[in-house]
């Protein structure tokens, strides 16, 4: 098998960090065109020695020359800023993984996707604030885009490509996060340690609270819509427990096709990787017999309203994703800082879309102002909060 070269947008996050760990299992079968990260140059520095990386890039130009100095003698490209990262994005990698946490991660995909070769995606916001913009752009490139989310992975593994239009229904499943047995009453006082400490998964701290309300689903929902180009009715979630069954696909015929796996990361990632062939994971194999049961339930809309939220911004299109996701990652970050409640993250989103409505975005550039925007409007909102939660 040819040598896949390989660049890692967003390389020291958990999904990069996966990444690594996988392309150093089998090095020969692959060559590091360029890492990234914000400003984490200790790991950054000794993931693109030990890779033999050719390029380097910090987002934060602050920190270059610490990278600089760490990549010293090595023969390691160091680059640093904005551009530098985007610059990485569009050198000559067969295999791109999108993996930059946020809106940051906006132009790196865009400069990815214009060179027409396969782009991983792991970054939400490419699809959910910028999803027309960005798959028109690999339909212009003639880039393939695959997903590395363990719901859309699953969900691209069970589509026949021969059956597409006799899809009924695309299930997303939902571990329904720590709190799902909660009651109501007392969710008011979750913290934001309780709030990462996600039951199933080992994720980073703004996509655990995303699970804990429930928004990550729907901007899954949102993705999985621009994706596989399904209608928004055609899209459901469902509470599952036990995170075995990751995503499920139902046919007209009434025949339901789900992809069952651990979760853990390294199992979509890898699929995406070695894709269309496949490749060994350290993963212990699927034991049905020990897991014993699978359970299934209605998310309840009073416990998370974000999935309403999120529903309603799909189904209206134009930029209500864009400002569901800014205005989330505003009251996120806020919620994490001890700003505000947890209740609080979904009324801040919601009066953001209620207070902000622009026209329809048609490029990255009105994607990221409508994203600004939103910020500054959920800001405001936060701000007006009053109140300091005691850590």
């Amino acid at each position: 098998m040819a040598v896949k070269r390989v660049t890692i947008l967003g390389a020291t996050g958990s999904v990069g960090t996966s990444t690594l760990d996988l392309i150093e299992r089998e090095p020969d079968a692959f060559e590091v065109i360029a890492l990234t990260a914000n400003c984490d140059v200790e790991k950054l520095a000794a993931a693109a020695i030990r890779t033999h990386a050719r390029r380097a890039a910090v987002a934060d130009q602050r920190c270059l020359p610490a990278l600089e100095a760490a990549l010293a003698g090595t023969g390691i490209e160091a680059t640093g800023g904005a551009d530098a990262v985007c610059e990485a994005a569009a050198m000559d990698a067969d295999w791109t993984m999108a993996a930059i946490v946020g809106c940051a991660g906006l132009k790196p995909v865009m400069a990815a996707l214009e060179q027409g070769r396969t782009v991983a995606l792991a970054n939400k916001e490419a699809l959910v604030s910028a999803g027309d913009v960005m798959t028109a752009a690999s339909q212009a490139s003639g880039a393939t885009l695959l997903p590395v989310d363990s719901e859309h992975n699953a969900i691209f593994q069970c589509l026949e490509p021969a059956n597409r239009t006799r899809v009924r229904r695309i299930i997303l499943t939902a571990s329904g996060g720590p709190f799902r047995d909660w009651p109501i009453e007392r969710m008011a006082t979750i913290s934001p340690a309780q709030a990462v400490a996600h039951p199933n998964w080992s994720m980073g701290a703004k996509i655990s609270v995303d699970s804990a309300t429930m928004m990550n689903k729907g901007l899954e929902l949102i993705e999985a819509h621009h994706l596989f180009g399904v209608a928004p009715a055609q899209l459901e979630a469902i509470v599952h427990r036990q995170s075995v069954i990751h995503s499920m696909v139902e046919y007209v015929d009434g025949s339901t096709l789900a992809q069952l796996g651990p979760p853990d990361m390294r199992v979509p990632i890898a699929h995406a990787l070695a894709w269309p062939a496949r490749m060994a994971t350290p993963m212990a194999p699927l034991d049905l017999a020990a897991i014993g049961r699978l359970d299934f339930e209605a998310a309840d809309p009073e416990r998370f309203p974000a999935l309403a939220l999120a529903k309603s911004a799909m189904e209206a299109g134009g930029a209500r994703p864009a400002i569901l996701n800014a205005a989330n990652e505003v009251a996120v970050a806020a919620f994490l800082d001890n700003r505000i409640g947890f209740l609080q993250i979904a009324a801040i989103v919601q009066d953001t879309l209620e207070a902000y409505d622009p026209g329809a975005p048609d490029s990255l550039d009105a994607v990221l102002d409508v994203d600004a925007g939103a910020r500054r409007i959920a800001a405001d909102r936060v701000a007006a909060s009053g109140h300091r939660i005691a850590p």
